[in-house]
């Protein structure tokens, strides 16, 4: 074909992209384009949005050097896309294939608008390991809901090759750009405390830097919350600046990978679930009857690290000053507002995605729902209990130190539970906002009466 528009979402990378190695391939012309949607300009946490700015002028620096440069634009993706693909006199649109509830009603409002004029719409893997209908269960319908079996599928099925950036692209005919200005401009600059650089250049850097020294202790360290022992690669992999498939063949292909490698396969497993039923989002995945607690004081002490338990509170605060976490702490915080105070996961799952730098809708929504005990748990009324969790996995306390002022001055293990310091105890530290037993044993109590709407099932909080 003479000309092509490569469509640009979550895949901000020109390495192991197959809709632009296609397009590059296939046609004599190739258009980069990227759409700002406002409305989901809107919902991005600032950091995000800042990280979004970055990966784009790195997307747009290695398309330049390429040959072909990045079209920006702003407004509904479905009517600037086919305007440009249009102006291009482009024959098809290459795009990726995505999992939430917006990408898939964007796909298919671009080939409705795409197929009136007679222009094709082809879509890629990228996104996942594996694209996300590719396993199933045997003799069963719709996706896998239990991990461990579509792990020993995922690590067995072949895969793609990975793909090599493009040599060179040829720049297709002249489209109107004029709003490039207009759309950095509302990506604005990094925003302060954001977790790094963003795109594809810091991606493989951190990448590289991952595989020779921090991926050999990831195993027992992972979930350590005072070391920085997780790669730091889960914005860049959110946002497509590095592959996900290249990330677990080169780690794959290192010994003692595999507790890094099962993680990427979490990812894929959220995203097979989300592809399959984009409203999970906002639905049960497995209704268990709950008739989440409605206390707005709860959920502040919550979001603002006022909870009294100190692991709680040093998360919490570090999501709102860097907008991220360990992934231990994510645990220990959710299954803190769901099961200690009873509010809603899906209050939780918004407070997560107005602030993560990597806020993956399947990511996020999965691990939600995994921990309140409506999503794929095989033990759904587990409760971790904050403060065993925080002498395991910050034994020191340097952790909640760093995050709580008001305790800097208290050794560990009291740091982790300072009412009980008696006279010694810090002033400035609340109390905690509800007491462990008394929680745990309401909670498991609702969740013995099952699925049962009547009114009695809310539980009042301390």
């Amino acid at each position: 074909m003479r000309s092509a528009v490569v469509l640009f979402t979550r895949d901000l990378r020109v390495h192991d992209h197959p809709a632009l190695a296609a397009a590059a391939a296939e046609s004599e012309t190739v258009v980069p384009l990227f759409v700002l949607d406002d409305a989901v300009l809107a919902r991005s946490a600032p950091r995000r949005t800042g990280f979004l700015g970055e990966s784009l002028r790195d997307l747009s620096a290695s398309l330049d050097a390429l040959g072909s440069p990045l079209v920006l634009c702003r407004g509904d993706p479905a009517a600037e896309t086919v305007r440009v693909a249009a102006q291009a006199r482009a024959e098809a649109v290459f795009a990726s294939e995505d999992v939430s509830a917006y990408a898939q009603t964007r796909e298919r409002r671009l080939r409705d608008a795409l197929w009136a004029r007679r222009i094709e719409l082809r879509v890629f893997p990228g996104v996942t390991v594996v694209p996300p209908g590719d396993l199933a269960p045997s003799g069963g319908d719709g996706p896998f809901r239990v991990f461990t079996p579509y792990w020993n599928r995922w690590r067995a099925v072949p895969r793609r090759s990975v793909l090599a950036a493009p040599r060179s692209l040829s720049r297709g005919p002249a489209v109107e750009a004029v709003r490039q200005t207009e759309v950095m401009d509302a990506l604005g600059p990094r925003a302060s405390g954001s977790a790094g650089l963003g795109g594809e250049r810091e991606g493989r850097a951190r990448l590289e830097r991952w595989l020779a020294d921090g991926l050999p202790a990831y195993a027992h360290a992972a979930d350590r919350l005072a070391t920085a022992a997780t790669s730091g690669l889960s914005p860049y992999l959110h946002f497509g600046c590095v592959s996900p498939l290249e990330v677990t063949e080169r780690a794959g292909a290192k010994g003692g990978a595999e507790a890094f490698v099962r993680q990427l396969c979490w990812r894929d497993f959220y995203h097979q679930l989300h592809a399959a039923d984009p409203t999970i989002e906002r639905r049960d995945l497995r209704d268990r009857g709950d008739e989440w607690a409605d206390d707005p004081d709860a959920f502040a002490a919550w979001s603002e690290g006022q909870t009294g338990y100190p692991v709680v509170d040093a998360a919490m605060r570090q999501l709102l000053v860097e907008g991220t976490m360990p992934n231990r702490a994510r645990l220990i915080v959710a299954s803190f507002l769901t099961k200690h105070l009873y509010v809603d996961w899906r209050v939780g799952a918004a407070h997560f995605f107005r602030h993560l730098v990597d806020g993956d809708v399947a990511n996020n929504v999965g691990n939600w729902q995994w921990v309140a005990g409506t999503g794929v748990d095989t033990r759904p009324n587990r409760v971790l209990n904050p403060i065993r969790q925080a002498l395991r996995f910050d034994p020191a306390g340097d952790y909640v130190r760093r995050w709580i002022p008001e305790l800097a001055e208290v050794e560990s293990p009291g740091v982790h539970q300072p009412w009980a310091l008696g006279p010694r105890r810090p002033a400035a530290y609340p109390g905690p906002i509800v007491d462990h037993a008394a929680a745990v044993e309401r909670f498991r109590a609702v969740r013995a009466r099952g699925p049962s709407r009547g009114s009695s099932g809310r539980p009042r909080l301390a």
